[in-house]
Formats: structure tokens, C-alpha cells, sequence
């Protein structure tokens, strides 16, 4: 008879695996990549250094990142069989659900492209599968968009950045410096961030020995939801609802008064700053806040700090501060980005730590099974 051990509802604390990837150390407010500051790296290095990081386990050198810049290019075209289909994705309900088309186009490209399912695939081919998949993805949100809109889908430009083509794809407009970096600095710190919900659920379906486009679709799935990914245009909707200084207590009282969930704030592990929410502070009070979006930055960082005073009243002991989600927004409507698309920003960046878990899962043979304790009515029952 097997042993069973019971652990805390949601796995909370509890160590299912070894990574060298990288660790969230919520209590000090600091998380990393491999053996780099998340941080750090963001402030000083590309998406595609990181990128390499993550998949090699090494900052690549000059030549070696200027390779990898050249063989992504061609990744980023999306296949004639996958283009055909996008219109008819983007027009599909009568609400946009970029996330949802991903999934769908993404199914369609591994069936295209002839995707093995992990366990039969060498790791070579793994990680040419992880590289298509990360490099298209931005191309085919960003196209979806566009149709969604009326306007015909661009191509990605080789003389861009990750970073800068991807605003480029999304608005039609070659990026500001200011804005391409600004942008830059949300994809990396949001590159990778412990196991998360969508990176465990990537990394279960993986352990079954599925493609690596099943993994990913699963991780979607698990990001789509507003307790995870799907944060940043809420919480931005929150300063519009808010509208001017004067009511932002009322506000809170209200909300924390009727049990709802003030999204920005607050985090799984942090039990202190989120990092990522002060490197993002610091962008939007920087360049980016000079002329009209200095307005949107003052009121943002009013409405934290009150934020932050009230829920300390109201929840003493808690420790609930802004998390990423809540500047992540005000960067990205900075930079020129509609809101339909805060949250596929977040997942063009997040494929990539996605897909660097499913490599490192795909290397053990077992696959995750975990146990549940059965709380219904005792067995057996008589049938009638």
C-alpha cells in the first residue's frame, strides 16, 4: 500500500522539483535568473541575452548573441498554413481573446510544423521547437490584433529588437528609444518567476511526454486567468475607476468592505516590494512620464501610496504592497500599447520561461502524479 502525505491546499510551500533556472525569495524581495539578479539583468542586458541565458545557461558573447539575433529571424515568419487561418481566429466571438487565438494557432503550428511529442525528441529538436515558438508567438498575437481591428498584420523587421518589433507589430509605428527600452525592461522582469501556476502546469504536461505547443497551450490557459496573467489592464481599469485623489480611500474601503480583490496589489510570495513593481515605478516616473503621461504617472503613484496606508489599516500584519501588474500598466499605455494587449505583452515574455521549464522537465523521465484526499461520502455505496 503506497504512502500518502498530505501538503497545504495549493502546494503552498511545498518543493515538487530541483531547477537551475532560477528562485523567488519573497521574504527579501528578490528573484533571479540562473545565478543573475532578475533585476539586474533587466536594467543591463536584451531579452534575446536572457533569452540565451535561460535556454544555455550562460550569458552568450558578442558573436554568440549576434548568431542567435540571426536565427531567430526567420522564426518569427509565421507559416502560409498558420496566416491563412488567423483572420477567421481573430473574428471568432464577440469578445477579443487574443490569448484564446494563441492557443488555437499555436495547436495549428505544431501540427504544421510536425511537432514530436517530447519523450521522442532529442534535445536538439526540443529546443529548435521551444525557439519557433518563442519567436513566433509575438507575430502571431500581434496579428491577430490587427485583424481584430480591420487592419492587415505586419511583418516582423529584422533591423529591430524583440523588444521594438514587437511594439512595432502591435501599433504599426517604429518605437521611441525611450519606449522600446521601457519595454524591454517589462519583458525581462517578467522573463521567468518561480513556479508560478502556468510555468507547474507547463511543466506537468511535459512530464507526460506531450509536444512542447501542448505544454505551452496548457500554460496559456493557466495564464488567462485574472488572478494570474490577466492583471495589468484590471488594474489600470482601477485608476479609471478611481478617477481623482479625493476618493481613492472611499474606494478601498469599499472594495475591501464587500470582499473584492483590488488587483495590482498584493502578491502569492512577496511578502515585501515586488521588484518588479519598483524597477517599473522607476521607468514610468523617468522619461516616459515627460509630457501628457506625466499626468497618468503622478496619479498612479498617489493612488499607491494611498493604497498601501489604507489596506495597512484595514488588514494589519498582511504586508500588501503593488505588484507588477499595477505599473505594468502604466508603462504599457505609455509606450502606445492598447489594453486588449497587457496581458499578451506579459505572455510574449513569459513563453520563453515557459519554454526554458518544459526543456529542463522534459530531461526526467517521471511523470508528475500527485495524490488527492477524498472528502465525499464514504465508499462503497450500494447501488440501487
Amino acid at each position: 500500500m503506497s504512502t500518502t502525505i498530505n501538503v497545504p491546499p495549493g502546494l503552498r510551500n511545498v518543493v515538487v522539483t530541483e531547477t537551475t533556472l532560477g528562485d523567488v525569495r519573497g521574504d527579501e524581495g528578490f528573484y533571479h535568473y540562473r545565478q543573475y539578479s532578475a533585476i539586474e539583468l533587466a536594467r543591463s542586458k536584451s531579452l534575446e541575452d536572457v533569452w540565451f541565458l535561460l535556454f544555455e545557461g550562460r550569458l552568450p558573447t558578442e558573436a554568440e548573441r549576434n548568431q542567435f539575433i540571426a536565427d531567430l529571424a526567420p522564426l518569427r515568419v509565421l507559416p502560409d498554413e498558420v496566416r491563412a487561418v488567423l483572420p477567421a481566429i481573430a473574428a471568432a466571438g464577440p469578445t477579443f481573446n487574443p490569448l484564446a487565438g494563441l492557443r488555437t494557432a499555436l495547436s495549428l503550428l505544431a501540427a504544421t510544423k510536425n511537432l514530436p511529442p517530447l519523450w521522442d525528441a532529442d534535445p536538439a529538436r526540443r529546443k529548435a521547437d521551444a525557439m519557433l515558438v518563442c519567436a513566433v508567438t509575438p507575430t502571431i498575437l500581434a496579428a491577430l490584433y490587427r485583424l481584430r481591428e480591420g487592419q492587415q498584420p505586419l511583418g516582423p523587421r529584422g533591423d529591430l529588437t524583440a523588444a521594438a518589433n514587437w511594439l512595432y507589430l502591435v501599433t504599426g509605428k517604429v518605437p521611441t528609444a525611450v519606449e522600446a527600452t521601457a519595454i524591454e525592461h517589462y519583458l525581462i522582469a517578467t522573463v521567468d518567476h518561480g513556479f508560478n501556476a502556468s510555468t507547474f502546469t507547463a511543466r506537468v504536461i511535459t512530464s507526460t511526454g506531450a509536444d512542447l505547443v501542448a505544454a505551452v497551450a496548457g500554460a496559456i490557459g493557466a495564464f488567462s486567468g485574472p488572478l494570474h496573467g490577466g492583471a495589468p489592464d484590471r488594474a489600470l481599469a482601477s485608476l479609471d475607476e478611481i478617477g481623482t485623489p479625493d476618493r481613492i480611500d472611499d474606494w478601498v474601503r469599499a472594495k475591501v468592505e464587500a470582499g473584492d480583490r483590488i488587483m495590482g496589489f498584493g502578491h502569492a510570495v512577496y511578502r515585501t516590494d515586488d521588484p518588479r513593481s519598483l524597477m517599473l515605478r522607476d521607468i514610468a516616473r523617468g522619461p516616459l512620464s515627460q509630457g501628457p503621461g506625466g499626468d497618468l504617472v503622478d496619479f498612479a503613484t498617489t493612488v499607491e501610496q494611498r493604497i498601501v496606508d489604507v489596506l495597512a489599516e484595514l488588514k494589519p500584519g498582511r504586508n500588501l504592497y503593488a505588484n507588477v501588474e499595477f505599473y505594468a500598466g502604466v508603462v504599457m499605455e505609455l509606450c502606445g500599447l492598447p489594453r486588449a494587449m497587457f496581458t499578451p505583452t506579459f505572455a510574449v515574455s513569459r513563453v520563453i520561461g515557459w519554454s526554458a521549464n518544459i526543456l529542463e522537465q522534459a530531461a526526467d523521465p517521471k511523470i508528475i502524479r500527485p495524490s488527492a484526499q477524498y472528502v465525499g461520502p464514504p465508499p462503497p455505496a450500494r447501488v440501487e
